[in-house]
C-alpha cells in the first residue's frame, strides 16, 4: 500500500448524508473518519406516522409537513484492503473497505393539522426529529498517484435506535478528499 494512501484527507461527500469528511489511518488497514453535513429527510409516510402516533390533541388530523434545519454527524471506523493488483490497475492505488460507525441525525419538522370541529382552520406545530444509531458500509477508494487526491464510492445501511427503533435507511455517496 502506498504511503499516500495512508495520509489524512479532507473532502466532500456527495450523497446521503451530504458531508464534509475527514479521514485518517491508524495503521496499514484501519482508518477512522468523522463527517459533518446535511441529513436528508425521511419519507413523507415516516413523518405522517410519527404525527399519528403522537397527536397534539384528540380529533386532530394530519394535513402535511415540511422539513428544515437538517444536519448529520458521523464517526466511523473501517478496515481497508489493497486490491490494486487484483483489479490490474497500473497507476495509483485502489482500496476496498468495510466498516461500522455511529450516526446522529436531526431534522426540524413543521406539521400542519386541523381539528375535528372545523376542518377549514389549520394549526401548526414544530418538532425536532432526532435519530441516532449504528451504520455499516462498504466502498472503494482510489488514490491518484500523481496528485494528493483520492476519490471514493460507498453504500451503507443506517438503523435507528432512537426515535423509531429498527427503522432502516439505505445510504450511499461518491466523494473526493485532498490528502495532506
Amino acid at each position: 500500500m502506498s504511503l499516500m494512501a495512508q495520509e489524512p484527507g479532507i473532502g466532500l461527500r456527495m450523497g446521503e448524508p451530504f458531508s464534509i469528511t475527514y479521514k485518517t489511518f491508524l495503521d496499514d488497514h484501519i482508518s477512522i473518519e468523522g463527517m459533518f453535513g446535511s441529513a436528508g429527510p425521511n419519507s413523507a409516510s415516516y413523518y405522517r406516522n410519527t404525527f399519528e402516533n403522537n397527536r397534539p390533541g384528540p380529533n386532530t388530523f394530519y394535513i402535511g409537513h415540511s422539513t428544515s434545519n437538517r444536519w448529520s454527524m458521523n464517526f466511523r471506523m473501517a478496515y481497508h484492503e489493497d486490491i490494486t493488483d487484483m483489479i490490474g490497475i497500473g497507476s495509483g492505488y485502489l482500496l476496498a473497505y468495510a466498516g461500522a460507525g455511529a450516526q446522529l441525525r436531526s431534522v426540524m419538522v413543521d406539521y400542519v393539522y386541523s381539528q375535528g370541529t372545523n376542518p377549514n382552520v389549520t394549526f401548526a406545530e414544530q418538532r425536532r426529529n432526532m435519530d441516532f444509531g449504528p451504520e455499516g458500509f462498504v466502498g472503494s477508494e482510489y488514490y491518484i498517484e500523481e496528485i494528493p487526491l483520492s476519490v471514493f464510492v460507498e453504500v451503507g445501511l443506517f438503523m435507528e435506535l432512537v426515535e423509531r427503533f429498527g427503522h432502516f435507511r439505505l445510504q450511499g455517496a461518491i466523494g473526493a478528499r485532498y490528502l495532506f
